[in-house]
C-alpha cells in the first residue's frame, strides 16, 4: 500500500462527501479511492468511516486521523513549496479570495498589472462575500475587511475603511435630513445584508455608542446594489466609503450625520501563519501594499 496516497485519498472521500464526489474532484475511480482507505483501516486496525447507501460519517478514530491528515498534507506542500522557492523565478498559481465589490473596484485594476510583471504567475481569484476558511478551501491569500481576531491567521494591512451614510438630494428633499442617529427610525433605509448588523446601525460620538435599529423597503447583499438604490432616491444607504467616493464628490449623493462617525475597519492581505509563505505570494502582497496603499490610504 502507497501510504501518502492512501492518506490523500482518505482526506478526498472526507473533504468532498463521498467517494462519487471525491473521484470526480480527484481524477481518480470511486473502485480505487474504496480500496485506498479500505486499505488504510486495514493498516490502521481501526475503522475511519462509517458507510451507508446514501454517506460516509467520521468514526471518532477517523475525525482524528483526518485533521492529522490535514495537517502533514499541508506541510508536504510546504516543503514542496520551499523546494521550488528555491528557484530564482517567481511562478506557479495563487489561489485568492476577495470581497465582491472590493475586488472589483480596487483589485481587478491592478491584477492585471501584477500578471504582466510576474509571466510564469497564474491567478485563480474568486470574488465573494461569504466567509472562506482559507486552509479547508486551500486559499493561498484573502483581501478582509473586518477586524481580525483569528491568532491563526497573519495579516498585513494595505488600507482602511469608513462606513458612510448618504442619500441623494431628491430623498433628503422629500422626506426631510436626519440630524441624529435616533431620526433614522422615521426613515426609509436600505439594508445590506452584506454589514455585520445589516438591521442595527452603530455610531458614536463623543466616546458614546448608539446602536440604531433600522428598516426599509429594499434589502441587497451588495454595497453596489445599496449606493444604487440610494442614487434611485429609494433611502438611506450606509456604504463603504470606497464605494461612494465619487458620487459624494459630484453631488450626486450627500453624506449624513457629519457629526457622528461609524466604526473603521482595516483592509487585510491574510494567510494562514502556519504554511509556508510562497515568494509568489509574498510578491502579490507586496504588489498590492505598493498600489493600493495610497488609494486605501495605509
Amino acid at each position: 500500500m502507497d501510504r501518502l496516497s492512501a492518506i490523500s485519498a482518505f482526506r478526498a472521500v472526507v473533504d468532498h462527501g463521498g467517494y462519487a464526489a471525491a473521484a470526480r474532484a480527484v481524477g481518480r475511480s470511486k473502485t480505487a479511492l474504496s480500496k485506498a482507505v479500505a486499505d488504510l483501516e486495514s493498516a490502521l486496525g481501526v475503522r475511519l468511516l462509517q458507510r451507508s447507501t446514501r454517506q460516509i460519517a467520521l468514526t471518532e478514530p477517523g475525525r482524528q486521523f483526518h485533521a492529522r491528515s490535514v495537517q502533514l498534507l499541508a506541510d508536504l506542500e510546504d516543503a514542496e513549496a520551499e523546494a521550488r522557492d528555491a528557484q530564482t523565478n517567481i511562478r506557479g498559481q495563487i489561489r485568492l479570495v476577495a470581497p465582491q465589490t472590493f475586488g472589483e473596484t480596487f483589485l481587478m485594476p491592478v491584477l492585471g498589472e501584477f500578471l504582466a510583471q510576474e509571466s510564469e504567475i497564474t491567478l485563480d481569484l474568486m470574488l465573494t462575500d461569504r466567509f472562506v476558511d482559507l486552509v479547508e478551501e486551500r486559499f493561498d491569500l484573502a483581501v478582509r475587511i473586518a477586524d481580525l481576531p483569528d491568532s491563526s491567521l497573519v495579516a498585513k494591512r494595505l488600507g482602511d475603511m469608513q462606513l458612510v451614510l448618504c442619500a441623494a438630494p431628491a430623498y433628503l428633499a422629500a422626506h426631510g435630513v436626519p440630524s441624529a442617529p435616533a431620526m433614522l427610525a422615521a426613515h426609509r433605509c436600505i439594508i445590506d445584508t452584506n454589514l455585520s448588523q445589516p438591521r442595527h446601525w452603530l455610531f458614536s460620538r463623543k466616546g458614546r455608542s448608539l446602536r440604531v435599529p433600522v428598516s426599509g423597503r429594499v434589502q441587497v447583499n451588495s454595497a453596489n446594489a445599496a449606493r444604487e438604490m440610494a442614487l434611485a432616491g429609494i433611502g438611506l444607504a450606509l456604504c463603504p466609503d470606497f464605494v461612494v467616493r465619487h458620487e459624494l464628490a459630484e453631488g450626486r449623493l450627500v453624506p449624513l450625520l457629519n457629526d457622528y462617525q461609524t466604526a473603521p475597519r482595516g483592509i487585510y492581505a491574510v494567510y494562514p501563519h502556519r504554511r509556508h509563505l510562497a515568494n509568489r505570494v509574498r510578491a502579490l502582497i507586496d504588489f498590492l501594499a505598493r498600489r493600493l496603499g495610497g488609494a486605501l490610504g495605509a
